[in-house]
C-alpha cells in the first residue's frame, strides 16, 4: 500500500500548492481530481504487478529455457480459441479458450495484445482527464485567488475586514457585466470533460478490439443467469489462461514449432480495474450531462439564478439577489457564486447587500429592457 500513500501524499502537495480555493463544480473535480487519482493509482498497481514478479507465466515440456518462452510471448502477445470459451471446462477443454487449434474445422483465433500496454494506457487516460483543469487554471488565472483576499478565513481586524470588503465591491461594481466570456470558458471545459469520458470509452473500446462498450452490461447478465449456459465476458476480454506458439531451428535446421500454455496473473488485475472503470465512466456521464443541462437552464433563465442562489446562500436576501439578477449578466451571477464558495458566508453576505444597495440607487450599470423584469443573460 505504499504506493498509494505516496499517490496521497502527491496530490496533497499539489493541492496546497495552489491553496484551496474552489474555481469548479464538485462533478468537475471528480474528472480532475478523483479520477485522475484512480487512473494514477491503477497504472501504479499494475506497473508495479507488472515488473515485480512474473507477469506471465508459460508451460513447456522441451527444452527452451523458461524466461526465454515467457520474455518472448509477452512480447508478441499470446492467443486463446473463440470456439473453446463454451466448451465444458474440465471435460472439453482444459480451460476456457485454451484448446487444439488444429481441430477440424476453421477456428476462430483471438490474439491478446494489450497486457503489455495497460499501464501506459491508463497513465495516458489520466493525462486527458486532468486536460480540461489544466484548461480552466489557465483560462481563470487565479482570479478567484486573487479576489478573496484571505477573506475566507473571516477571522481578521474590522478595519482589514472593511478594506478588503471595499476592494472586492469596488472591483465587482467596476467590471459588472464583464464575466460573461470568463464564465463561458469555463463551461466549455465542463462539455470538454464530457467529450473526454465519452471519447475514452471508446479509446477502450478501440483497445480491448471491441468488446468494451458493452463489457458492464455484459458481466450483470452473467451474474444473472445460469453462468455454465454463457461466456464469463471478463474470462473473454481478460483471459487468465492463454497459448503460445515459439518457433525455432531444429538440430538438423529444420523449423520447429513449440506450443506452449501461458498463465496471465496480471489479468486478474486488469479485469477488476476496467470493470470498475467501466461503471465510473458511466457515472462520470450520466453526472455530466445532468451539469451541462443544469448549465444551460441558468444561461437562459435569470429567474432560475435567483433561486438557485437563494437555495445556496440562505443569508442572503432574496430582494438583494434579484437585483444584481436584473442589473448583470450570466458571468457575474457564476462569478459570485465561486465568490460565495470560497469567502466567509457572513462577510460575503454584506459584499452581496453593499453591491445590490449600489446597483439600486445608481443607473450607471442600466440594462435596456423593462422596468422591473429580470434580464437575460
Amino acid at each position: 500500500m505504499e504506493f498509494l500513500r505516496g499517490v496521497y501524499a502527491f496530490m496533497q502537495v499539489s493541492r496546497s500548492s495552489v491553496s484551496h480555493v474552489k474555481i469548479d463544480s464538485p462533478v468537475f473535480r471528480l474528472h480532475t481530481n478523483a479520477t485522475v487519482i484512480l487512473l494514477i493509482t491503477f497504472s501504479i498497481a499494475v506497473t508495479t504487478r507488472q515488473y515485480v514478479g512474473n507477469p506471465i507465466d508459460c508451460v513447456h515440456t522441451r527444452d527452451i529455457p523458461e524466461d526465454v518462452l515467457n520474455t518472448y510471448c509477452w512480447i508478441h502477445s499470446t492467443y486463446t480459441v473463440v470456439d473453446a470459451f463454451m466448451k465444458k471446462q474440465g471435460s472439453e477443454v482444459p480451460f476456457p479458450g485454451v484448446h487444439n487449434s488444429q481441430g477440424r474445422g476453421p477456428l476462430t483465433i483471438k490474439h491478446t495484445k494489450y497486457y503489455q500496454w495497460v499501464a501506459f494506457t491508463l497513465f495516458f487516460q489520466a493525462i486527458l482527464f486532468y486536460t480540461p483543469r489544466w484548461l480552466w487554471k489557465s483560462w481563470e488565472g487565479g482570479k478567484i485567488h486573487a479576489l478573496i483576499m484571505d477573506l475566507d478565513i473571516g477571522i481578521c481586524s474590522e478595519a482589514e475586514k472593511k478594506q478588503k470588503k471595499k476592494l472586492l465591491l469596488d472591483y465587482l461594481w467596476e467590471n459588472l457585466r464583464y464575466h460573461n466570456w470568463w464564465a463561458y470558458r469555463y463551461y466549455v471545459c465542463e462539455l470538454l470533460a464530457l467529450i473526454n469520458v465519452i471519447g475514452q470509452m471508446f479509446l477502450m473500446n478501440r483497445f480491448f478490439d471491441g468488446e468494451f462498450m458493452t463489457f458492464g452490461l455484459d458481466v450483470i447478465d452473467y451474474m444473472e443467469t445460469d453462468q455454465e449456459d454463457r461466456m464469463d465476458p471478463m474470462i473473454y476480454i481478460f483471459p487468465r489462461m492463454t497459448k503460445c506458439t515459439f518457433f525455432k531451428y531444429g538440430s538438423s535446421g529444420e523449423v520447429e514449432k513449440h506450443d506452449a500454455i501461458c498463465i496471465l496473473p496480471l489479468n486478474v488485475v486488469n479485469e477488476k480495474i476496467y470493470i470498475f472503470l467501466w461503471f465510473w465512466f458511466i457515472l462520470l456521464t450520466f453526472l455530466t450531462l445532468l451539469t451541462l443541462i443544469y448549465r444551460v437552464v441558468i444561461i437562459f433563465s435569470p429567474r432560475m439564478r435567483v433561486y438557485l442562489f437563494r437555495m445556496r446562500f440562505r443569508l442572503v436576501r432574496r430582494d438583494a439577489i434579484e437585483i444584481i439578477v436584473r442589473r448583470s449578466k450570466m458571468g457575474d451571477w457564476f462569478l459570485l457564486y465561486l465568490l460565495g464558495e470560497n469567502i466567509d458566508t457572513v462577510i460575503f453576505r454584506d459584499v452581496v447587500q453593499d453591491l445590490a444597495n449600489r446597483l439600486g440607487h445608481n443607473q450607471h450599470h442600466r440594462v435596456p429592457g423593462l422596468k422591473g423584469e429580470i434580464q437575460d443573460a
